[in-house]
């Protein structure tokens, strides 16, 4: 600290923290807790329904909906996107081999070469979709 400004050495104490007048330290330190935080309560009422009363501090707000909605799943939650990008590529395959299938050969029908030598497989393929379909019907 400079010895010629007592001053100057008292205004940089008491900026470092160092010093703290004794009449500072005499008062009684404010210990009062902050007041409490109010609390709001949302409240949804439907139809006729009062809408529920203050207590003390509390803020209690109501929104009022129709009493067609009181059992009703909530609209945002009702309301399902559509899938981005559409169908996918697997399912769009699988489309187009089913029609295109009729007039290829070994398709089991009248129609294009060799249509009759899917017959075992086309009756393989409907076997198998009736054990999936029986399958799922006994699963719960």
């Amino acid at each position: 600290m400079c010895r010629g400004f007592p001053v100057l050495n008292l205004a940089l104490a008491v900026a470092a923290g160092l010093f703290t007048p004794a009449a500072d330290a005499a008062e009684p330190a404010n210990t009062a807790a902050p007041d409490p935080m109010q609390r709001t309560i949302s409240i949804v009422v439907y139809g006729d329904d009062p809408c529920p009363k203050n207590e003390g501090d509390d803020i209690v707000v109501c929104a009022r909906r129709p009493e067609s909605e009181r059992y009703r799943i909530p609209k945002a939650l009702r309301e399902r996107p559509a899938p981005e990008g559409g169908p996918g590529w697997a399912s769009q395959v699988a489309l187009m081999e089913q029609a295109g299938r009729a007039i290829i050969p070994g398709s089991c029908s009248v129609n294009g070469s060799f249509g009759f030598t899917g017959c075992t497989a086309a009756m393989i393929r409907q076997w198998l979709a009736e054990r999936r379909m029986d399958t799922a019907k006994d699963t719960p």
